[in-house]
């Protein structure tokens, strides 16, 4: 059983940086892609990121490109999410996901059979 607990996130200012961490106290092989979504008020959920864990294979949602980095520490089956350059609109629910598919743009919330508890990002002045 696979289970992910997040950490990180909380109060950011524009401008500013916050790091969220998604590390699984289960078992996650490197066929495992682990993906970063958000629920933004007046959105429907995004896919923010994901990363495959066997060779690093990345995706970024246009919004976020050149502002966040997706990252993983295999040994420690953790991936973490930078964020910089934070805007209000990032202001969210980020929830990371992990399951045995690809990651690209097409890799949908429901092929991914983990989820985190979740974690609030607020930024704002």
């Amino acid at each position: 059983q696979v289970h992910l607990v997040q950490s990180g996130g909380g109060l950011g200012q524009p401008g500013g940086s916050l790091t969220l961490s998604c590390t699984s106290s289960g078992f996650i092989n490197d066929y495992y892609t682990v993906a970063w979504f958000r629920r933004t008020p007046g959105k429907e959920r995004e896919k923010v990121s994901c990363i495959t864990m066997s060779d690093g294979n990345l995706y970024y949602t246009d919004s976020v490109k050149s502002r966040f980095t997706i990252s993983k520490d295999n040994a420690k089956s953790t991936v973490f999410l930078q964020m910089n350059s934070l805007k209000p609109e990032d202001t969210g629910v980020y929830y990371c996901a992990a399951g045995s598919v690809v990651c690209s743009a097409y890799t949908p919330a429901v092929q991914l059979e983990y989820w985190g508890q979740g974690t609030l990002v607020n930024v704002s002045e």
